[in-house]
């Protein structure tokens, strides 16, 4: 052999090698799952594994041999997977940022893990009652406090079975220890709850064994208390709970209303259930349709499903996972024996999904639904995380939480730049009502876009955790192209579409749809800066039917609102409380159109604002106060000077369409048209169909928050 040819012969060898090097490295080990599967087997498709645990078991003894090729891929076979322990992921579980570690369905198909057991052995009691003996509850006290049934959330028994009942009186024993100046320090506290007439004459129906059982879910201004009924005293119609002192913020008083659960007497309707501790029964009524042999019953086992912690010690993190195309369903809350006491945005409860110390984690895709708590959250150290294209629904809170409600003392392990994008996440706070769509505590730079947020008992979306103009860390936040709406249903106070807090410089809020926000009393409104909120910039937003303001600040410094339209918000259009010594904020370049309320309420003509090009117009009547000022006095105090009242002639305010069709106003205020339907998800047809609240929660809804 020639010289040249020895020399083309080692470049073809070496080509080779690099190609089939190439080749390996594409290829990835995959690892099946199957429900027909074992976790005895090796993983291949012909011999799959039963669960995500052991596939992640026998990844991690592959990983130690030479067997192991990176990537790696767990595929998920289509079917049904009872869960027997939570799924908890670890650095050494970790992929690469080429290559992650990726679990995924096998088909288009979303394969469906359950964290729950299903309860077989019905008979029929009589035509309205069921009955299935739960030998688990009598032999190692099981007691789960959440039922699913043919895909629906079965109530436990509960009064009344709509609306709540109203206190008259609350009266508060502490029981601490007395401190040098003799009051009494926080501590525990015995509270005597004095009930309505109607409440009461629902509780002569206790028995003995629902002291201890039965529970109250108390409903004050923005927040819930859960406690497990202690005592009952007929003669003076009170309950008895014991608890922390209550929060002079917020106390129980007679405003607080509340509901009475899981006690027989109570279970009087379809959908119904009440486990018998005692007896180890289970007792349901049927809905219209259900039929023993047609129903598939789920009681929740597992409160989560995933874990994922890096190592705080070490600081190794969790990296490059994805979750593609998985159903995860049917969770667990269980009240602790001391209850729940008073937390805004149940901020302490944990999710399904939990990451600490993490990056890079993808969930696209997926659903999570039928939960006792909420459904993802990125708490501790999280960085450049996504969840994209999923489905949350029927939440016991709320949807995503991003950050910790407890500040990092190192800014370098804040949480940051997680994308929640072209989501659907609705029907939440069941078990804890005053949860959040979405919530950003400490936590800067995300991205929380084109989602679906509807029907939950409080907020839309919560962004930043700090009270007053205390430094906070919550900064550059992204909340656009969001529709939101149907919240509330009058059940608590205090709440905003989008509700914001604290220093949050260079946060946005663009493009977003807000309506139907109704609260109980006070605070039903679109945009809502409250406590300290700072350097917020709002623009290109469409408020309409809000009860109390389309927009409201507590008090703040230099946010600025343009190019928004604020219509058809009931009570008032625009709303301002604390009056301050700085600019409050900018108000330019929007459009304000009302049929009913006021204008403006509590101190808007009276704090520091800019406002100026601004249309005004009530169909009622062309002569529009601000506050008790004309528009001719209210231009001569410095604001508004070049605004206007004309109608901006929108094309079916009264079905919603607030597509503008007098051009002149445009002109004259600079207001810049925009497409306000691109807020919500995007997509196929089948998505953006399945983003549509259902026609009957919408009845629902107006019929509640008319009644008010």
């Amino acid at each position: 052999m020639t010289t040249q040819n020895r020399l083309l012969s080692g470049i073809f060898f070496l080509f080779c090698m690099i190609f089939s090097g190439y080749i390996a490295k594409a290829e990835s080990h995959k690892i099946y799952v199957s429900p027909s599967g074992n976790d005895s087997n090796i993983g291949t498709i012909e011999n799959p594994m039963a669960s995500l645990n052991g596939a992640i078991k026998k990844l991690r003894i592959l990983k130690k041999s030479a067997q192991y090729n990176s990537p790696a891929e767990i595929i998920i076979k289509q079917g049904s997977y009872f869960m027997s322990a939570p799924l908890i992921l670890l650095p050494e579980d970790s992929g690469n940022a080429e290559n992650p570690l990726t679990f995924k369905s096998e088909s288009g198909e979303r394969p469906i893990f359950y964290g729950g057991k299903k309860i077989d052995g019905f008979i029929k009691i009589s035509n309205n009652l069921w009955q299935a003996k739960i030998p688990e509850t009598l032999k190692y006290g099981w007691n789960f406090e959440q039922l699913y049934v043919n895909g629906i959330r079965a109530i436990r028994a509960k009064s009344p079975n709509h609306g709540l009942y109203s206190l008259k009186e609350v009266q508060e024993t502490l029981l601490g220890n007395l401190g040098k100046d003799n009051k009494k320090r926080a501590g525990l506290s015995f509270l005597s709850l004095h009930l309505s007439p109607d409440g009461a004459g629902e509780l002569s129906s206790f028995k003995k064994e629902d002291l201890g059982n039965a529970v109250i879910t108390l409903y004050h201004k923005w927040d819930n208390t859960r406690k497990k009924i202690a005592g009952f005293d007929p003669d003076s119609s009170s309950v008895f709970i014991t608890g922390q002192q209550m929060k002079p913020w917020n106390r129980l008083d007679n405003k607080t209303r509340y509901t009475l659960e899981n006690y027989r007497a109570a279970m009087d309707t379809c959908g119904e259930w009440f486990l018998d501790h005692f007896s180890g029964n289970l007792y349901y009524i049927p809905r219209p349709g259900e039929t023993i042999e047609n129903t598939v019953a789920i009681a929740p086992v597992y409160p989560q499903i995933i874990i994922m912690k890096g190592d705080k010690e070490t600081e190794k993190k969790i990296k490059n996972i994805l979750f593609e195309n998985i159903s995860f369903q049917c969770f667990c809350y269980q009240l602790p024996a001391e209850g729940n006491e008073p937390t805004q945005a149940a901020f302490p409860i944990e999710a399904i999904i939990m990451a600490d110390n993490a990056e890079h984690i993808e969930i696209k895709n997926c659903e999570v639904c039928h939960t006792g708590i909420n459904a993802v959250w990125f708490r501790n150290n999280c960085k450049d995380c996504k969840i994209e294209h999923c489905y949350f629904h029927d939440l016991g809170a709320g949807g995503v939480k991003i950050g910790n409600y407890i500040k990092p003392s190192n800014k370098e392990k804040l949480t940051k730049n997680i994308v929640v994008n072209n989501n659907i996440i609705r029907s939440g706070g069941f078990v804890f009502p005053c949860a959040v769509g979405v919530t950003l505590f400490h936590a800067s730079d995300c991205h929380i876009t084109h989602n679906e947020i509807a029907d939950f008992r409080y907020s839309g979306i919560s962004v930043g955790w700090v009270w007053g103009y205390s430094e906070s860390l919550s900064k550059r936040n992204d909340i656009s192209f969001n529709h939101i709406h149907h919240l509330g249903w009058g059940e608590l106070s205090d709440m905003g579409g989008i509700y914001c807090l604290g220093k949050s410089e260079g946060t946005t809020l663009k493009n977003n749809v807000i309506h139907h926000v109704y609260s109980f009393d006070y605070g039903g409104w679109g945009l809502y800066t409250d406590e300290g909120s700072t350097g917020i910039i709002m623009e290109n937003n469409l408020v309409y039917n809000c009860k109390n303001s389309g927009f409201h600040q507590h008090y703040g410094e230099q946010n600025v609102l343009r190019n928004n339209i604020f219509a058809n918000n009931i009570k008032a259009q625009l709303q301002a409380t604390r009056i301050e010594d700085h600019l409050s904020f900018t108000f330019c370049n929007n459009i304000v159109y009302y049929s009913t309320g006021d204008l403006l309420s509590n101190n808007w003509d009276k704090i520091q604002i800019h406002s100026d090009k601004n249309c005004y117009w009530n169909t009622r009547t062309t002569d529009i106060r601000f506050g008790k000022q004309s528009f001719k006095e209210w231009q001569q105090s410095g604001k508004d000077k070049h605004s206007i009242i004309d109608d901006p002639k929108f094309v079916d305010p009264s079905n919603f369409d607030f597509k503008i069709k007098n051009k002149a106003v445009l002109r004259k205020i600079g207001f810049k048209p925009f497409d306000y339907s691109k807020a919500g998800v995007y997509g196929s047809d089948e998505w953006k169909k399945l983003s549509v609240l259902d026609p009957s929660i919408v009845k629902k809804f107006d019929k509640v928050t008319i009644n008010k």
